[in-house]
């Protein structure tokens, strides 16, 4: 089975190239001001139609109102709303119905008491997201380059697709993807050469040492 990459926090046309030639299957777009990663609705426009029918688009919010998920929705055309704040599970069926599309909740993950909504998230979800659980005080839940102890999720039986994020990099995604067995990785600091500043190579890098977990456990 072959293992979803996603590129997250995309925010330029050459950044978003690299990593469309390199064969992400997901690629990543925040609306969240206070992330350095946050785009405009006019720059979602343009990079929407750049990524139009090559990747899955992703669009991150967190804990958005409908008029807000309306906007992104209208103007980048997105696959999948990706759900990074404490929506409820009300909340992401909510949003389900009422815009008809593909959700990916977030759940910050940092001991195995912090999978205990899990269950509830998956009946309402359509994949799950763990990443590191931010730190007190912190201005955004995740993009902080923090990585959290995979062993937690290490006997997960989980039949929704779920993918690992937080402080992933060409360096340890081989050893995320062994220990979790996850679908899918995500990665976005972790490709950056400042906050919100996507590196082309470091892209590329990690595509290829995801891609290369996937040559390892057919052998």
């Amino acid at each position: 089975m072959s293992l979803t990459v996603k590129i997250c926090g995309l925010s330029t046309p050459e950044t978003l190239d690299a990593a469309l030639q390199a064969g992400a299957d997901m690629v990543g777009f925040v609306f969240f001001p206070p992330s350095p990663r946050h785009i405009s609705l006019e720059t979602a426009r343009d990079l929407g139609k750049q990524a139009k029918g090559r990747a899955v688009k992703v669009a991150l919010t967190v804990d958005a109102d409908d008029a807000t998920l309306a906007n992104i929705i209208e103007t980048l055309r997105p696959d999948i709303l990706q759900l990074h704040g404490s929506e409820t599970v009300a909340r992401l069926r909510d949003i389900k119905q009422t815009f008809g599309l593909q959700v990916m909740k977030a759940m910050a993950v940092e001991t195995t008491a912090d999978l205990a909504p899990l269950p509830g998230y998956a009946a309402a979800a359509d994949r799950i997201l763990f990443d590191a659980r931010a730190p007190k005080g912190a201005t955004r839940p995740g993009g902080l380059g923090a990585v959290f102890d995979w062993h937690v999720l290490e006997n997960l039986d989980l039949s929704l697709p779920f993918m690992v994020s937080g402080g992933l990099n060409a360096g340890n995604v081989a050893e995320a993807v062994r220990v979790t067995r996850a679908g899918g990785v995500d990665v976005s600091s972790g490709v950056e050469r400042a906050p919100g500043t996507k590196d082309p190579e470091m892209i590329r890098a990690f595509i290829r040492a995801a891609r290369a977990t996937e040559e390892l456990s057919v052998r």
